[in-house]
This record gives C-alpha cells, sequence and structure tokens, in this order.
C-alpha cells in the first residue's frame, strides 16, 4: 500500500518531502497572477451561516465526503476550481485527472501560496492535509502517487470547491 512507503519515516519528512515537490512546480507558474493574500477569520457561527452543513463538516471539521458523491469528481468543465469558503483560486480544470479514487484529483495548484499542509496523523496512517492558505478551509489531502511531472495527486473533496466555467474565454 501507498502509506507504507513511509513507515518507519518521520511524519515531519513525509511533510517536508511534499512541500519540496509543491514549491519545485509551483514556485515559478502563474506569475502576476493575483493573490487573495488577506487571511480571513470567522466564528465557527459565521461559518455555519454561510456554508451548507456538509460544506461545513468538511471544510471547517476536517470531514470526507464519500467517494464518487461529489459533484466535480467527475467533471470536465474547463475553468477554475475555487474554495468554497472563501473564493480563493485552487486549481485550473487544466491539472485535474482522472484518478480512480471517486475524489476530484490534481496534479498542482494554481500557484504558491493558494495552499498550506500539514501532517494528517489521523485513521492510523500518515498523510499530509491540504487547506486552504487564505480562510484555513481543509480541502483533502495530497499524496506522492499522482502523474508526471509532479508526481503529486491532492485529492479534493468536492464540497470544499465551487466551480468558475471558463469556457468562454479565450474564444472556446
Amino acid at each position: 500500500m501507498f502509506h507504507d512507503r513511509f513507515l518507519g519515516r518521520d511524519s515531519s519528512d513525509k511533510h517536508k518531502a511534499i512541500s519540496a515537490k509543491r514549491r519545485n512546480y509551483t514556485g515559478s507558474m502563474n506569475r502576476g497572477l493575483p493573490k487573495m493574500s488577506d487571511k480571513i477569520e470567522k466564528t465557527d457561527e459565521e461559518w455555519r451561516e454561510q456554508l451548507t452543513a456538509e460544506q461545513h463538516s468538511v471544510c471547517r471539521r476536517k470531514g470526507t465526503e464519500p467517494a464518487f458523491t461529489g459533484q466535480y469528481h467527475d467533471h470536465k468543465g474547463r475553468g477554475v476550481y475555487r474554495c468554497v469558503c472563501c473564493g480563493q483560486e485552487l486549481f485550473s480544470s487544466e491539472a485535474k485527472y482522472d484518478s480512480g479514487t471517486g475524489w476530484p484529483s490534481f496534479w498542482r495548484p494554481v500557484g504558491d501560496g493558494t495552499l498550506g499542509t500539514e501532517v494528517d496523523a489521523s485513521l492510523g496512517m500518515l498523510r499530509v492535509e491540504v487547506h486552504c492558505d487564505r480562510c484555513g478551509s481543509h480541502l483533502g489531502h495530497v499524496f506522492e502517487d499522482g502523474p508526471e511531472p509532479t508526481g503529486l495527486r491532492y485529492c479534493i473533496n468536492s464540497l470544499s470547491l465551487d466551480f468558475e466555467d471558463g469556457s468562454r474565454e479565450g474564444g472556446s
């Protein structure tokens, strides 16, 4: 199993390895892309007013939607996936692929400064959690079994995303 590769490794080593891979492939992407860099902090009550109960469970309580149930797991539209909590651009449809896992999967984020990571040792395994760097919303996890050129698989909950259709742009 994939996680067995990390048995015996310090969890911070795994986090550092994934963070280094992520930096290597996002550092020069989308320079000049406007970033929403202002951090957003709200009370739990404010998040509950903004989000559905299901979105709140995933985004603010680090829940996971069941595989193959999310609206974006098999979504083929062209555009940008944004954080459902704050609107931060997270992933482009150009980096989306079918990993067969039942969750939307991406091989890179739109650029630096959009995602944060932390070690997740829940459920008896070591994983690296991915969250929106702007508002702290839980998005999913990143694994080292993705396609080239990054080798990363960002496995993201549909409930944590909004899709902005970009098919009208560029004359398509």
